[in-house]
């Protein structure tokens, strides 16, 4: 059961509220509103916080539409860390996402599973394998850190960071 009520966009106060309209305002449009107004998934609790959850939202399109990573590495790594913290609400939000990249439900169910999934591309086998050892060792051998350019690691790692900080918030919340 959920432990953060969806507040309608008229119940907050203007700080919130402002962080409410940048957030459906911005690329993610009004994806994230349920049919109340109130935000979904993980940007509901950053109206908690406008000051800390602004600068976290921001983050999450400078990664989502921002960074030099592809529309398929991206997914997939996104995937990985859902997987591994087992996040429904992630694997729900963007499963669509990666089918619509051309991921196949083997590929998807690999990922859930924590396995690796069957890769021809071999950039993205590196994501997988990148993104798999962040998300279980948290560091990375000299094999791992220069499988990637440094600017794709940066953005991988910051990624990384950036769901598992999402998947931590959603269970927390109950989201």
């Amino acid at each position: 059961m959920a432990r953060l009520r969806r507040t309608p966009p008229h119940e907050l106060d203007p700080e919130a509220r402002a962080l409410y309209d940048r957030i459906t305002a911005g690329p993610r449009g009004g994806f994230m509103v349920d049919p109340e107004g109130g935000l979904t998934g993980p940007f509901n609790a950053m109206l908690l916080s406008p000051p800390v959850g602004d600068p976290l939202q921001e983050l999450g399109a400078a990664i989502r539409y921002r960074s030099t990573l592809t529309d398929r590495a991206r997914e997939l790594a996104i995937l990985v860390v859902a997987g591994h913290r087992d996040s429904a609400f992630e694997q729900a939000a963007h499963e669509p996402i990666a089918r619509g990249l051309g991921f196949t439900e083997e590929q998807l169910q690999a990922l859930r599973d924590g396995t690796p999934p069957a890769l021809s591309d071999a950039g993205e086998a590196a994501v997988y394998a990148v993104a798999r050892a962040l998300v279980t060792a948290g560091d990375l051998d000299d094999e791992g850190y220069g499988a990637l350019g440094e600017r794709e690691l940066f953005e991988l790692t910051t990624l990384v960071g950036y769901y598992t900080t999402l998947a931590l918030q959603l269970r927390v919340f109950r989201v």
